[in-house]
């Protein structure tokens, strides 16, 4: 299917489907579908976690499945998390704990386990960074990703998040938009579990009244001089042209400008070192024979050296990830001469690692990684490859 056909992506297979939308999935039967008009033409996705210290507990505790639970101290405290039953009482984080008691005197209140609340998210970062490198963390729990590698960037998110409550158990809210701006607006509409899209040609009729202070960076002093101007809302921004905008707020000014037009040119930079790029895949049925796991390789290795290029990387060593049918994992992995950016490298060592594992064992899943990363300015010396095709 092309991607001008898309009109919509199951959330639960991550399928594209095209007009006219049905009311299940064709492939899965799921009715959980995200339909966009404009789905096919957003890149750039914010994730955040539900509730995520709360949903952490109730994931390790079910017993707590639909009580309110409340993350913070002792009554002089603060809280720190609600879950969504909390907040139907008026429990909201930074809440004095005092004042959450009295809204809701039944909730469950824990104190927070941050060793556990960090594992949990580097588990979910792991993820994000199997599905992009182009990860940008903003806090323990959300990232903004840049899906433009993906020939259905919605797609890739629907299975990241359902890779996420797989794999981790806890639930995120995706927006995807063009800009960094526009998904982190959209991954607050529908929480939790949330899943919106807002396509740049609906960004302007979308934001025009919107309250001005729905712009990064406008807190309440710069709402009160917005408002000391006129300025109330997105459309009243926009009676302002750039050159008034900036003589009056400075280089602020040219922001609140692009902003209010629905432009945002900032990209996803990922802050945190990289340690690895991979991906892989999970077989329909299990496969033994060493011909029928190598032909999962090329595409993985394809994958893996595009990742590799975009994040400006490359592999000093080939990792391969092999998971059995009781659902065993075993990595192998080979340290490269020379880091390599190259597919046809990737393969050739992943083929050499997979050939003695190919022993007649029943496997569900291969992935490929590259490892020990390093500067792409380091990768595949000319005289190494002045003889190949």
């Amino acid at each position: 299917m092309e991607a001008g056909e898309v009109a919509a992506v199951c959330r639960n297979c991550g399928r594209p489907v095209a007009a006219p939308v049905p009311t299940r999935c064709p492939s899965c039967h799921s009715p959980r579908l995200a339909a966009h008009p404009e789905i096919a033409r957003v890149g750039i996705a914010h994730l955040d976690c539900d509730a995520f210290y709360a949903a952490i507990e109730k994931r390790d505790d079910p017993s707590l499945a639909d009580r309110p639970v409340v993350i913070g101290g002792g009554r002089r405290g603060v809280v720190a998390a609600a879950c969504y039953v909390a907040r139907r009482f008026g429990v909201r984080s930074a809440m004095a704990m005092y004042q959450a008691l009295d809204a809701c005197p039944h909730a469950v209140v824990l104190r927070p386990d941050m060793a556990k609340y960090r594992k949990v998210g580097r588990e979910v970062r792991s993820l994000m960074r199997e599905a992009t490198p182009l990860v940008e963390p903003i806090s323990i729990d959300e990232a903004f990703l840049d899906l433009g590698e993906h020939a259905l960037p919605a797609a890739a998110a629907a299975r990241l998040v359902r890779r996420i409550e797989d794999e981790v158990g806890i639930t995120v809210s995706v927006g995807l938009a063009a800009n960094k701006f526009l998904a982190k607006i959209a991954s607050d509409l529908d929480k939790p579990r949330g899943f919106a899209v807002i396509g740049p040609g609906e960004a302007p009729a979308f934001l025009a009244g919107k309250p001005v202070t729905i712009v990064p960076g406008v807190g309440a002093a710069m709402a009160r001089r917005l408002r000391a101007e006129g300025v109330l809302t997105i459309a009243d921004l926009r009676r302002w042209t750039e050159a008034e905008l900036t003589a009056r707020f400075g280089v602020f000014g040219r922001r609140l400008y692009s902003f209010a037009r629905g432009l945002d040119r900032r990209r996803v930079q990922p802050t945190s070192e990289t340690r690895s790029i991979s991906a892989e895949t999970t077989f329909e049925s299990d496969r033994s024979d060493f011909d029928d796991l190598a032909r999962a390789l090329p595409p993985l290795a394809r994958t893996v050296a595009a990742r590799l290029g975009a994040a400006g990387l490359a592999a000093g060593a080939v990792v391969l990830k092999l998971k059995t049918e009781n659902f065993r994992t075993q990595t192998r992995s080979h340290a490269l001469a020379s880091a390599t950016q190259r597919a046809d490298r990737l393969l050739e060592e992943a083929e050499q690692l997979l050939r003695p594992e190919a022993d007649g064992r029943a496997f569900r899943l291969i992935g490929l990684g590259a490892g020990d990363l390093v500067p792409a300015e380091a990768a595949d010396p000319p005289e190494l490859f002045a003889g190949a095709c």
